[in-house]
């Protein structure tokens, strides 16, 4: 399948040149990449996870075969393939195996239901499904099946694991000599250039369903690479992930960065009580905790987690200062990231003071990315140390989200600098510049990492056929750091919490994105201009949680 023309938003000509010049952009696809690390590495493990381990020559001629069986199967380089599995080898084989097929991932959330789904795969024009057999609480396999009513696209069903209703992708390909699939693979990578999209992520969804945000080949491997250099990762690099593996901090800062190095992926889980000890008997070295995992300290098991580990990164939302003590009291070196699908990353990296450390989320990533703070809504630069809106282009950022025109005239300014939303000021700490970062500008409410766009979540709930009026705000949660508050007026007798969320259910909405606490009000409060007065809700929530 090729992707329609003017539907994908290029990077300007000089730029592309500028970037290769520069030595920033290669001219090999990712699944070449992987192949020329896996030559130099063989014997090193690539992953290790709570369900297997693989060599780095393991992962290649085993994602070589699989590769193979997919072209066998009719699948054609440029065809999209949903992704909804959670973090396992498999996961990584399966990410692997698709992109030295020439396909195209398109890394949804397995919390992702057909509200989502059904949006994004008609986007794309996905032509498979990759999904998980035996998770809890949802079958994957059997919604999967679902999909593929009305969208005449999606023809396969492809399973992590074994279910009969899919195509295990563990039997694909397994017909194969390793010589014989390398040509395959061989042959089809010969036909992407490097400037291909190689992947599809997703936005934090700030305008409903989450935008397509294509990442190319170079560019793509870049940010994974340049990230691996920037904490000065060698092939004895142990880095463990717990987070979501398919989703863009897992691909690009554990799976393609610790493999551009021919280090190792230690791969565990959102459950610390699997991961902890997965942690401590591998050896990591370096690990990435998300909001999420902000907790992890005070775990049992997380001293011997943590008996090798030399950088712990902290990523989501403000690091409390009792978090960022607690660590160093344990002599751990500790700083923060902040990144987005869309490109950009800022990082603490060794070196960095102290109190940029801790205060901030660092500096960008390349020496080629542009960051600016503008007056919201303008192209203006705001004073020096003043806050606005953070703006970014770079060598891994974005041009232009897919086949979203109208939305690309807002989301860019007139040069092509991307704006973030994310309100930002620059501080001078010890004569370097660092981004703090000090809030948002889009209605966003910030669950654990994962962005829930407020607007969004008020239209679900106006479609339930009791509710009249409804605004949605961000509750604080210690564990999460935000939580969903929804403010409703309904007609009748007040709405229970379980009621609410078996609408969301009905309509087919991701688990993360449904309201967690129902206030009742007799009319949604407004400012003097008539808009939803939010800071009077958010304020009113704040003070019935207790903080």
């Amino acid at each position: 399948m090729t992707l329609a023309q003017g539907r994908l938003v290029p990077y300007p000509e000089a730029a592309v040149r500028a970037y290769r010049e520069a030595g920033l952009w290669g001219t090999a696809t990712i699944a070449t990449e992987l192949h020329r690390v896996a030559v130099a590495h063989p014997e090193r493990e690539a992953v290790v996870a709570l369900d297997g381990r693989l060599t780095h020559r393991g992962l290649d001629e085993r994602t070589d075969r699989l590769a193979a069986g997919l072209a066998e199967l009719g699948l054609r380089p440029g065809d999209p393939v949903l992704f909804q599995v959670t973090n396992r080898l498999e996961a990584v084989v399966a990410w692997y195996g698709v992109l030295k097929a020439g396909l195209v991932p398109v890394a949804t959330l397995a919390a992702h239901r057909g509200h989502e789904i059904g949006e994004i795969s008609r986007r794309v024009g996905a032509v498979a499904h990759v999904v998980e057999a035996g998770t809890r609480g949802f079958d994957l396999v059997g919604f999967a099946d679902e999909q593929r009513e009305g969208h005449p696209t999606l023809r396969h069903v492809l399973v992590v694991g074994d279910d009969p209703r899919g195509v295990p992708l563990s039997t694909l390909g397994l017909d194969h000599e390793p010589g014989n699939a390398r040509v395959v693979v061989e042959r089809i990578q010969a036909g992407i250039e490097p400037d291909a999209v190689a992947v599809f992520q997703l936005s934090g969804g700030t305008t409903g369903v989450p935008k397509v945000i294509p990442r190319r080949h170079a560019e793509y491997w870049y940010n994974a690479a340049e990230y691996a250099r920037s904490w000065g990762w060698t092939a004895d690099t142990r880095v463990a992930h717990l987070i979501p593996v398919i989703h863009n901090a897992g691909i690009v800062c554990a799976v393609h960065a610790s493999h551009s190095v021919g280090a190792c992926l230690v791969l565990g889980s959102p459950d610390l009580d699997d991961s902890l000890p997965l942690m401590a008997r591998e050896r990591a070295t370096h690990v990435l905790l998300g909001h999420g995992h902000y907790r992890a300290a005070d775990h049992p098991d997380f001293p011997a987690a943590v008996a090798t580990v030399t950088q712990v990164v902290l990523s989501g939302s403000k690091v409390p200062p009792a978090l960022f003590d607690a660590l160093e009291a344990r002599g751990l070196w500790s700083g923060q990231l902040f990144g987005m699908g869309e490109g950009l990353f800022l990082t603490t990296r060794p070196g960095a003071p102290r109190e940029a450390r801790a205060t901030t989320v660092g500096t960008p990533l390349s020496s080629h990315d542009e960051v600016r703070i503008l007056d919201p809504g303008t192209e203006h630069d705001v004073p020096p140390g003043a806050v606005g809106e953070l703006c970014c282009r770079g060598p891994y950022t974005l041009p232009g989200y897919f086949d979203a025109p109208e939305h690309n005239a807002r989301a860019f300014t007139s040069d092509g600098f991307y704006r973030t939303g994310d309100l930002a000021a620059l501080v001078d700490i010890e004569g370097e510049r660092y981004v703090s970062i000090e809030g948002r500008i889009k209605d966003l409410i910030n669950r654990g990492g994962e962005k829930i766009n407020a607007e969004e979540v008020e239209l679900l709930l106006l479609r339930h056929p009791r509710i009249t009026g409804a605004a949605v705000v961000a509750m604080p949660d210690p564990r999460l750091g935000e939580r969903t508050c929804a403010y409703v007026v309904v007609d009748g007798d007040p709405l229970a919490l379980p009621q609410v969320q078996e609408h969301f259910a009905a309509l087919g909405v991701a688990k993360f994105k449904w309201p967690e606490r129902i206030e009742h009000l007799d009319e949604i409060p407004r400012t003097l201009v008539g808009k939803t007065d939010k800071k009077a809700l958010a304020a009113d929530i704040a003070s019935k949680v207790g903080t």
